[in-house]
């Protein structure tokens, strides 16, 4: 199974961004999907989550109201839409996956299955 994250880049503040996780090898509709993020010389922290059955959806404080997580069944892919990005959104995005709906296991970060992440660096 791997899990691969894409459209990340370079934007200025304000802006937005949009980031796909198609993960191959499987499908997910019995998982939770979630999104995290790792900025320079800190730890991977939580940024949204969601079941992939239900769309139930879940987000760190950080990012309520800026972000949207999603996913679309047909292309079997997670979406991150980011909008009103700041400087301090600057890190690399993974996607993650866990089995069996639970979203408090992506807020934890009781993740199965991770990706390889992609760069969002946003410029003031």
């Amino acid at each position: 199974v791997q899990l691969q994250a894409s459209g990340g880049g370079l934007v200025q503040a304000g802006g937005s961004l949009r980031l796909s996780c198609a993960p191959s090898g499987r499908t997910f509709s019995s998982y939770a999907m979630g999104w995290f993020r790792q900025a320079p010389g800190k730890e991977r922290d939580f940024v949204a989550g969601i079941n992939w059955n239900s769309g139930g959806t879940y987000y760190a404080d950080s990012v309520k109201g800026r972000f949207t997580i999603s996913r679309d069944n047909a292309k079997n892919t997670v979406y991150l839409q980011m909008n009103s990005l700041k400087p301090e959104d600057t890190a690399v995005y993974y996607c993650a996956g866990a089995s069996g709906y639970n979203l408090r296991r992506v807020v934890a970060g009781d993740m199965d299955y991770w990706g390889k992440g992609t760069l969002v660096t946003v410029s003031s």
